[in-house]
């Protein structure tokens, strides 16, 4: 997510380019984003009498109970029934004293609920101070199933942001059963302080970390197939590295890919698929262009599955996640993701044995913050007019 004001933007007309999808393919061309909406998807309020505070996340757990959990970023989580006509939403957790909200990218930023949820109760949160990033546990209320237990909280993880913005956030839990971290470069503009490149610092990565178990002094342990586990040079938790802002990662739940949007720093916004060790270039490259230099070694480097230029009023890639639902036939195995400032929203095709095609859903004009699942996979988005949004044909 990026610190952009929303203005009205007039639109040229072209058409949709496609871009190949390897990653380490050279690129064709970049998209530049000015296409005609080609598809019959709406959008309409899914919970139109609720409204929030800058929400930034949607998730849901798997027990049973169809409830939705929304992250307001000043630092609450309500819940509330899953049903469109619902009227009532139950503040779930509220750490407003902890959470650092000041800037616009600080705040409580992700929420994963333990994938044994129903069993131990337990979940986890991203959230800034005003010098930075503390993963914690908490558990919810022994006799309440409604209310946590504010009291419960576990720091996993704390590490610096040397600026305010940048801060990644989400957390995920992948098919493996770990916790999966996206964590921006730290800030200020370009990586002056050359994080992403920097395996020895958690910045500009995607960490991997076992809840489940403590080591080492730790509360977390260290998955053993982590690629630099035992590396005394580097920090064991990193899974993936050379991220600016990884603003939302999902798995796709049918084949376990793990997708990243990460916002561009003037130029280009990207799409990657994230894999175990791998350098995905930022600060030597921005997407698939060397950053600020007329050449660079690539050698290495994991190019974007997709990427669009910033030419048209998209600045800010907000990621999205697989559509594996079924209320929407035409959007299945799609990758959907939007744009948070100008509020258009897209559908990417997946498979990567092939050439990648990108269609413009719908041009909107609220906020796109982030997108989320619910128990039968169906997408919804959450905007900073305060309401969640869903899809429709």
């Amino acid at each position: 997510m990026k610190v952009v004001y929303k203005v009205i933007l007039l639109l040229s007309v072209l058409p949709i380019i496609i871009v190949c999808a390897g990653s380490n393919t050279e690129k064709e061309e970049l998209v530049d984003r000015g296409e005609e909406e080609s598809s019959s998807i709406q959008i309409k309020k899914a919970f139109p009498a609720l409204k929030f505070t800058r929400p930034v996340d949607f998730q849901t757990p798997d027990d049973a109970t169809n409830r939705v959990f929304i992250v307001e970023q000043r630092g609450v989580i309500s819940s509330f029934t899953n049903l469109e006509n619902v009227k009532e939403k139950t503040t779930f957790l509220t750490i407003e004293d902890k959470v650092d909200d000041s800037r616009n990218e600080m705040g409580l930023l992700g929420l994963a609920f333990h994938p044994n949820y129903s069993v131990n109760g337990l979940f986890y949160v991203n959230y800034t101070t005003a010098t930075t990033t503390v993963i914690s546990r908490f558990q919810v209320a022994a006799d309440n199933p409604n209310i946590a237990n504010a009291d419960s909280e576990t720091v996993l993880l704390e590490f610096t942001q040397p600026y305010r913005n940048h801060n990644g956030g989400q957390l995920v839990f992948g098919p493996d059963g770990y916790l999966y971290i996206a964590v921006g470069d730290g800030g200020a503009a370009g990586d002056p302080q050359n994080h992403s490149q920097n395996r020895s610092n958690l910045l500009g990565n995607i960490l991997r970390i076992d809840v489940d178990k403590v080591e080492n002094g730790l509360n977390y342990a260290i998955p053993e197939d982590n690629p630099y586990v035992n590396n005394t040079n580097f920090r064991n938790e990193i899974y993936a590295y050379g991220l600016r802002n990884p603003w939302r990662i999902s798995f796709d739940v049918d084949t376990g890919v793990l997708w990243a949007a990460d916002v561009g720093q003037n130029k280009i916004e990207e799409i990657d698929v994230i894999e175990s060790g791998k350098n995905y270039g930022w600060n030597i490259m921005e997407a698939s262009e060397c950053y600020n230099a007329e050449s660079c070694d690539q050698t290495d480097l994991i190019l974007p599955v997709f990427e669009y230029l910033q030419t048209n009023g998209d600045v800010s890639i907000t990621g999205g996640y697989v559509y594996r639902g079924e209320v929407i036939p035409s959007l299945k195995g799609k990758y959907i993701y939007g744009d948070f400032v100008s509020g258009r929203i897209w559908a990417l095709t997946t498979d990567l044995n092939t050439r990648l095609s990108n269609e413009l859903l719908i041009d909107t004009d609220i906020t796109v913050s982030s997108f989320g699942t619910d128990i039968n996979n169906e997408i919804y988005f959450c905007s900073f007019d305060g309401y969640i949004y869903k899809f429709q044909e």
